[in-house]
């Protein structure tokens, strides 16, 4: 059975007090030099890359498409065919005003967080690209200008045998000589073969000691050729995280990553305080209001927003603003095709306080066939200069790897 949600019914969204559309703000004066431009459509495609990505087009009816990326997942594109009545007949130009539209019209089917956020983040993507290719800019200049030509990539790798240290010392080795990286990053949630119990999130002095040796291998074998960070994957108590954390001081790690559940930011900020280890979380907060305390309590040490999970591109940018006020850097998460990571530069290019992005596919061989042009060059990005995000789809590859039962978007 085939279902329309772009005809749903919900009175929340249709009577909301807070209708934020171009008629009901009485938005009718003509934009001269070609900015007089309204959305026709909004489509999505799921690519089967090493996560399912949605890839989002928004077509005007000035012949220009903009191309977006929101978070993997189930659901997503059902969601961004809800929200496309909303949009159509909007000038994509009103970045800022279309994605609180599309907040307000969404508040009752959960646009606080998840999913229907990451929906929405991938139609901004789309938005940017398309504003600027109307404009004739490039993305990120209308987030404010550049601070670097260039944006570090941190390489998130994945040894033969996770579980031994050799092999991710070997694997570090690879990535930095072979690859051209001088930023990494390795799991320690990975068995050790001492687990108990696999509910309960303790963490034995066996277990550390394991993961002491992971953290050992990798920085000896780097040494002052990579900055290395541990990502956790949200797998740890607190006071296990304490204990680890405090274990890991004498090493040169660049951070440690959601060494605990991402709820409670109460026991992040008693994790973050109880070592010198740097600690960085984020990617599963939604929105600026989500990060708002894990930033004004200082719980983290390195603010780690997902840019198309977070709530898009302007979103990431009034978060790294807001961390700036407390003089701390931002990492990007990334899981994304090149196309959400080339969002991402464009945001980290924008901002004083990028540490890096994240590039989580290095093996998977046709990750960068998804678009024309080069992505990443020995661990880094150059920003395009090109008119909106700098990348065009290649849909003869988009095509190759949809999802099964995947329909190809339109022609532009």
């Amino acid at each position: 059975m085939v279902r329309d949600y772009r005809q749903l019914h919900d009175p929340n969204a249709e009577y909301t007090m807070r209708e934020l559309s171009a008629n009901t703000m009485g938005l009718e004066a003509k934009r001269e030099g070609g900015r007089d431009v309204r959305i026709t459509d909004v489509q999505t495609t799921m690519v089967d890359g090493n996560f399912p990505w949605t890839l989002v087009r928004i077509y005007t009816d000035a012949g220009i498409v903009g191309t977006g990326e929101a978070y993997w997942g189930a659901g997503i594109p059902e969601l961004i065919d809800r929200m496309t009545p909303f949009l159509v007949g909007e000038n994509p130009l009103d970045i800022d005003r279309l994605f609180e539209h599309l907040i307000q019209k969404m508040s009752g089917e959960g646009s606080i967080a998840g999913a229907a956020v990451s929906a929405v983040s991938g139609i901004e993507v789309a938005l940017h690209d398309a504003a600027g290719k109307i404009l004739d800019v490039p993305a990120y200049q209308l987030l404010g200008g550049k601070y670097r030509d260039e944006v570090r990539v941190y390489c998130d790798c994945h040894a033969g045998d996770e579980s031994e240290p050799d092999s991710n010392a070997a694997e570090a080795e690879r990535v930095v000589e072979e690859l051209g990286y001088d930023a990494l990053k390795f799991d320690l949630d990975v068995p050790s073969g001492h687990e108990k119990d696999r509910a309960n999130r303790h963490l034995s002095d066996r277990e550390i000691d394991h993961k002491v040796n992971i953290v050992e291998a990798v920085t000896d074998a780097v040494g002052d050729r990579a900055d290395v960070a541990f990502d956790c994957h949200w797998s740890f108590a607190g006071g296990s995280a304490k204990r680890l954390a405090t274990r890991l001081e004498e090493y040169p790690i660049w951070w440690l990553e959601d060494p605990v559940p991402p709820e409670n930011h109460d026991v992040q900020r008693t994790v973050t305080n109880a070592s010198s280890t740097p600690i960085a979380a984020g990617e599963n907060v939604y929105r600026k209001h989500g990060h708002r305390s894990l930033v004004d309590e200082q719980a983290v040490d390195i603010l780690a927003p997902d840019m198309p999970k977070v709530g898009g591109m302007r979103e990431t940018r009034k978060i790294a603003d807001f961390a700036d006020t407390y003089y701390m850097p931002i990492a990007m998460h990334n899981v994304s095709s090149p196309v959400a990571t080339m969002g991402s530069a464009h945001v980290a290019t924008a901002i004083p306080n990028s540490l890096a992005v994240e590039y989580h596919s290095y093996q998977l061989g046709w990750w960068e066939d998804l678009v024309e042009e080069s992505v990443i060059e020995d661990g880094y990005i150059e920003i395009p200069e090109k008119p909106g995000l700098g990348v065009t789809l290649d849909l003869d590859t988009v095509e190759e790897h949809m999802v099964s039962g995947e329909e190809l978007f339109d022609e532009a």
